[in-house]
């Protein structure tokens, strides 16, 4: 069964997606953290860290990352977060980044 993010990717969920290329899409989060928060998502449905393989479409989520926190302002700063596991706070089992902005990020997040 296809997870959620699988879903948006292929257009059966409605997403504000602001970026998508061959190898990942880019969407706003539905329950944001910070002014900007958007969830950088690989096309190929990959678990989580834990089950990474050498290559594929996640290798560019760190270049989405600096491609779209340039289109949105986010000179000043922002944060990446990538979550494993259940004790790790990811809720949907397909690996995904958290880009974090528009406002001062605090250490330690918590």
């Amino acid at each position: 069964m296809p997870t959620l993010f699988t879903r948006i990717i292929q257009g059966e969920i409605p997403a504000e997606i602001v970026y998508q290329d061959e190898h990942v899409v880019a969407f706003r989060d539905i329950q944001p953290v910070a002014p900007i928060h958007v969830l950088i998502v690989p096309r190929t449905e990959i678990e989580g860290l834990a089950t990474l393989p050498e290559t594929g479409d996640h290798l560019r989520i760190l270049n989405a990352a600096k491609i779209i926190a340039e289109q949105l302002g986010l000179g000043n700063g922002y944060r990446l977060v990538i979550n494993q596991g259940e004790d790790g706070g990811q809720t949907v089992p397909h690996l995904h980044a958290h880009l974090l902005g528009g406002r001062k990020m605090n250490w330690p997040p918590g």
